[in-house]
């Protein structure tokens, strides 16, 4: 029975699992706030272009490419 318990406190395989369980979870927890900041800021850029847009063209984002209206 000692033989058995040294030998269970010497073995070591259950901390590098551990270890990588946390490893993964940090790097899950980075690529979630990457991914949050990339989404903002893709998010700001799309309003800031169409207010460009909307102030440029005088509102009429809708009439890009399309033919002129015959009176």
């Amino acid at each position: 029975m000692m033989k058995f318990i040294k030998t269970f406190r010497a073995d070591e395989d259950g901390a590098v699992t551990v270890d990588w369980v946390v490893l993964t979870a940090a790097v899950v927890g980075l690529a979630i706030a990457a991914y949050t900041s990339i989404e903002q800021g893709a998010t700001d850029l799309t309003a800031d272009t169409s207010d460009y847009l909307g102030t440029t063209l005088g509102g009429n984002i809708g009439s890009i490419g399309a033919p002129e209206a015959a009176e």
